[in-house]
C-alpha cells in the first residue's frame, strides 16, 4: 500500500465523505491530510479512517504543478438564498491551484468565423467580484448559453421562401380532395358559389311564424313578443265587448283594476332598481313616485298601484283630478290608508320624482288634455310610465313606457315601449267575442311587445 501514499483519494464511509492526500495506510486504516468532509475543510491536520468504516474508495492520480504541488477539485454545496428554488454547485480551488486548468473547453457552434471570439469568450460563470465590477455582459451570457456569442455566429438570414418551395401545397390538397366522397365536394361546391355583397346578411332572416291569436276584424297593425309570438292589434269597440262578457262571468272592474295595479306595480319596481334600491338597509334613499290619476276606470288603475307601491315602502305622491270621481273613489280611500300624501293642485307637486305614473286618460276619439299637468310632468324630466293610455298617446306628455291589459290597440310611437298584461281572462271569453287566443305569457305577468315589421 505504499504506492497510494501521495494520491488523492475520495472515501465514502458511515462518517461522510472525506477527500484528502493519503499519507499513511495499512490494512486496517487509511490516514490522509487536507482532509474536506463533505466538502467542508476538516480542522484536523490529519484523518484516519478505519477500513470497517469505509463503503466506498476512489483513487485520484497523483499529478505535480509545475510548483510540486498536488491539485484536487471539491464540490463544495452553495448556501440556498431567496429566489433559488435549489442549491447550486461550484468549482474551487486549493493550494494555489490556477483557475484555467479547471475550465472546460467551449463548445462552439461554428468556427469559421469566429476563432477570435471563440478565444475571447471562455465558457465558465464569473464570481461575485466580476460582476460588480460590469464584466457580465451580453456576450458572456450568449457566450454561457451556446457555446460562443451570438453575433458573431448568426450572420446568415434564413431563406423561407427556399425552405417553402420544398413543401408541395397543391399537391397534398388534391391527394386530400380525391378521397373526399362526392357528397362532401358537393357541399364544397356549393359554398364556394355563395357570395354576399357588403350591404347583405349572411344569416338568412325568417319572417316570424308563430301566429297562435288570431281576431275577427284585422286591423293592420301587429306586434311581435321576444319569443317571436305575433300579438295583433285589437279595436276599442272589440275591447268593449271583452269587458261585457268578463263582467257577466264574475271578471268585474275591481277585479282588472287589482290585477293591472299588480303588474304596474311590479314593472315600477323593477324600473326603480328592484332589491338594490329597496332595501331597508338604504331607507333615506327610497324613490319616490308620482301618480297622476283621472276620473275613470284607467285612474282606478294608478290609486290602486299608488297603494301597493307604498305598501313596498316607495314614498308616493297621489294626484287626482276629481276627487268625487265615483269610478276611483275607492281606490282613493284605500290609498289614503297608507298615510301617503294625497294632492289635487298641481302647484303642490314635489319637482323631483324617480318615476311618473300616468293614468289620465281613456282610449277616446277626444281624450282630455291636461296642458298644466303636462308641463310640470316634461319639466320634471323622470320616466314617465302611462296605464292603458289611448292609442294615440296621452296628449302633451312624452311617454317611455306604457302597459296595456289583455290584446293592445293599434299604438302609435307616441306611447313608447309597450308591455302587455294579463288578466288571467279564460279562453272562452275571447272565443265567445270570435278571437281564437293562445296565451303568450308563458312564465311572465306581463311581456314586451315590438312593432312587427313589414314583410317584403
Amino acid at each position: 500500500m505504499a504506492q497510494w501514499i501521495g494520491c488523492m483519494v475520495s472515501i465514502e464511509s458511515v462518517k461522510g465523505t472525506y477527500q484528502g492526500e493519503i499519507v499513511a495506510a495499512t490494512g486496517s486504516e487509511i490516514t490522509v491530510t487536507k482532509a474536506f468532509c463533505d466538502g467542508i475543510p476538516c480542522d484536523l491536520p490529519a484523518v484516519t479512517i478505519r477500513a470497517e468504516e469505509i463503503s466506498d474508495l476512489k483513487l485520484i492520480e497523483k499529478q505535480e504543478s509545475p510548483a510540486g504541488r498536488s491539485t484536487v477539485v471539491v464540490a463544495k454545496p452553495v448556501p440556498k438564498r431567496i429566489g433559488r428554488s435549489t442549491s447550486e454547485s461550484s468549482s474551487v480551488t486549493k493550494l494555489n491551484t490556477n483557475i484555467n486548468n479547471l475550465k472546460s473547453r467551449p463548445i462552439d457552434i461554428d468556427t469559421r468565423n469566429n476563432s477570435q471570439d471563440s478565444q475571447y469568450y471562455k465558457n465558465f460563470t464569473p464570481n461575485k467580484k466580476d460582476k460588480t465590477k460590469g464584466k457580465w455582459n451580453k456576450g458572456w451570457k450568449d457566450e454561457a448559453c451556446f457555446g460562443s456569442p451570438l453575433d458573431s455566429t448568426i450572420n446568415k438570414d434564413f431563406d423561407f421562401e427556399k425552405n417553402l418551395a420544398l413543401f408541395d401545397k397543391q399537391a397534398i390538397w388534391d391527394e386530400i380532395n380525391s378521397q373526399k366522397p362526392d357528397v362532401v365536394k358537393q357541399t364544397d361546391q356549393n359554398r364556394k358559389q355563395s357570395k354576399y355583397r357588403h350591404d347583405e346578411n349572411i344569416l338568412a332572416t325568417l319572417p316570424t311564424a308563430f301566429r297562435q291569436i288570431t281576431v275577427p276584424k284585422h286591423e293592420f297593425f301587429e306586434f311581435v313578443t321576444d319569443d317571436g309570438l305575433i300579438i295583433p292589434s285589437i279595436s276599442r269597440s272589440l275591447r268593449n265587448k271583452l269587458w261585457t262578457v268578463a263582467d257577466r262571468v264574475g271578471l268585474t272592474a275591481e277585479r282588472r283594476i287589482e290585477l293591472m295595479g299588480r303588474a304596474a306595480t311590479e314593472m315600477a319596481l323593477q324600473l326603480l332598481g328592484g332589491g338594490h334600491r329597496l332595501n331597508p338597509h338604504n331607507s333615506h334613499q327610497f324613490p319616490t313616485v308620482i301618480i297622476l290619476c283621472g276620473p275613470h276606470e284607467q285612474g282606478a288603475f294608478g290609486a290602486n298601484a299608488a297603494r301597493q307601491l307604498a305598501t313596498h315602502g316607495v314614498n308616493t305622491v297621489l294626484y287626482t283630478t276629481v276627487a268625487d270621481s265615483p269610478k276611483t273613489k275607492q281606490e282613493i280611500d284605500l290609498y289614503r290608508l297608507t298615510n301617503n300624501k294625497t294632492v289635487s293642485n298641481v302647484s303642490l307637486l314635489p319637482n323631483y320624482a324617480d318615476l311618473i305614473i300616468v293614468a289620465l286618460c281613456q282610449d277616446c276619439d277626444s281624450p282630455m288634455v291636461y296642458d298644466t299637468l303636462a308641463d310640470w310632468t316634461n319639466r320634471n324630466r323622470a320616466p314617465v310610465l302611462a296605464l292603458d293610455p289611448p292609442s294615440v298617446g296621452t296628449p302633451g306628455i312624452l311617454t317611455k313606457f306604457s302597459l296595456v291589459p289583455v290584446l293592445p290597440f293599434a299604438h302609435s310611437p307616441e306611447n313608447g315601449k309597450v308591455y302587455l298584461c294579463n288578466l288571467g281572462f279564460p279562453v272562452e271569453i275571447f272565443n265567445e267575442v270570435g278571437i281564437k287566443y293562445m296565451s303568450p305569457f308563458g312564465s311572465k305577468f306581463f311581456i314586451a311587445l315590438h312593432p312587427k315589421e313589414e314583410e317584403c
